[in-house]
């Protein structure tokens, strides 16, 4: 019959939740009743991690890179290298919970023009995070502005399976054909909006995401709370405002920077009376989003690595 489902993983550095991943995986490979595979990808990691991968006993495949690249561009790479009908996209932070791939698989299996599906993600202590959202729009800005997005912009709420415009792809199933058909990843996207632009662009060809609240993952967010928020920071504006150029207008891009470099703003004056809010970051969002050109994003120290420079 074939490979139905491919475990798609891309790991930077980070060999103890790449661990605690695959193990997920191998346990929800018992439970299915169809044939899969697991393909991990190392972004030329130097803590071991593509050692470890090879001897974990559910992984078939390990591509080991000895040059650092953004992670739409990895994600392409394991789409078009798997075997699988469906491409389960993990983060090496995604822990999936029993059940998770089943109910994923099912409702692309139930809804056959859909093209993805996002599991619903869980901080590591059991509360749920945002993982679905609205497409970014001058309008969503606005919501943004008057901090009423988790009211209007977030729709990864409730119990049944519902369709979104976009879902995090920490734990997303691709249906391979409609990504194949697309083009894959943007690689011009290096980190951050990669998603969202590729599920625009499934929508666009009439392939709409859904989001699987029966399915659930945790997400241990390493890329948001590990190091180099400078980098993460630059790297964030300028892809959201890559997102606005390439599908709606310069000026439109130039709204959205606007209302959102005034979010930051408010949060900033406020955490200059809050404890445990760091406003000099709320700050750094605010410049990095009016110039979003400039400073130097995770790109930048990507090449830097290669380079031979420090590690990341």
């Amino acid at each position: 019959m074939g490979v139905e489902v491919s475990f798609c993983v891309v790991n930077t550095n980070q060999r103890e939740l790449l661990v605690r991943c695959l193990d997920a995986i191998a346990a929800e490979r018992e439970g299915l009743p169809f044939e899969t595979e697991v393909l991990v990808l190392d972004n030329a990691s130097t803590d071991g991690s593509a050692g470890a991968a090879r001897r974990h006993p559910t992984v078939t495949e390990v591509v080991a890179l000895e040059q650092r690249r953004g992670k739409g561009e990895n994600d392409s790479h394991l789409l078009q290298r798997s075997r699988g009908k469906f491409c389960l996209l993990l983060n090496e932070d995604s822990e999936l919970r029993p059940g998770a791939t089943l109910a994923l698989h099912s409702a692309l299996i139930d809804k056959p023009e859909a093209g993805a599906a996002g599991a619903k993600l869980l901080r590591p202590d059991g509360r749920v995070q945002p993982s679905a959202w609205r497409f970014p729009t001058p309008a969503t800005a606005v919501v943004g502005a008057f901090f009423m997005h988790k009211r209007f912009t977030v729709q990864s709420r409730g119990r049944k399976t519902r369709r979104v415009d976009w879902a995090q792809s920490a734990a997303l199933l691709v249906r391979r054909e409609h990504a194949r058909d697309i083009g894959w990843f943007d690689p011009q996207f290096f980190v951050y909006s990669d998603e969202v632009d590729f599920c625009k662009r499934l929508a666009d060809a009439g392939h709409p995401t859904l989001w699987v609240p029966a399915a659930e993952a945790i997400h241990h967010e390493q890329l948001s709370t590990g190091a180099v928020p400078e980098r993460r920071i630059v790297e964030l504006s300028r892809n959201r405002d890559r997102y606005m150029r390439k599908h709606h207008s310069s000026s439109a891009a130039f709204i959205v920077r606007v209302l959102t470099a005034w979010t930051y703003a408010v949060r900033a004056a406020i955490a200059l009376v809050a404890p445990g809010h760091d406003p000099k970051r709320y700050w750094r969002h605010v410049t990095a989003t009016l110039s979003p050109s400039r400073g130097e994003g995770l790109r930048e120290a990507a090449h830097e690595f290669n380079r031979g420079g420090p590690t990341l």
